[in-house]
């Protein structure tokens, strides 16, 4: 008898459904409060797969605003933001950052084989 009384809650619940518009949601929530903690999406030299595990840091210089982007293992890249259309270039380095728009608020970068998303305000025509 006891276990018929254990089972039968459990039976009660049934599948749980998940609701498309809630887990946008969630999804859009996460990726705010990434942003917020300056994480960006990357994907490192040799990989597809992109996820939100880089970070930026802007620093006002006397050439402009420098962005650092940090990969998790410590590496870097450092680019500045450039005030003729181009976005963004190399700040230092020999290697040239490759931009390319992915949507009305966000560039692509390539660098050094890894590639970054960063938020942007893309102009039309652009």
């Amino acid at each position: 008898m006891r276990i018929l009384l254990l089972l039968l809650p459990l039976a009660a619940c049934g599948e749980a459904k998940t609701d498309p518009a809630k887990l946008a949601s969630a999804e859009a929530q996460q990726a705010r409060a990434a942003e917020e903690n300056g994480r960006i999406v990357c994907a490192r030299a040799g990989s597809n797969d992109f996820a939100r595990a880089c970070t930026l840091d802007r620093v006002a210089g006397p050439d402009g605003l420098v962005l650092t982007v940090s990969h998790p293992d410590g590496g870097f890249h450092r680019l500045l933001v450039t005030k003729d259309g181009r976005g963004v270039v190399a700040a230092d380095g020999a290697e040239r950052a490759v931009v390319r728009v992915v949507g009305p608020r966000e560039i692509e970068v390539r660098l050094g084989g890894d590639r970054y998303r960063l938020p942007a305000t893309v102009k039309p025509g652009a």
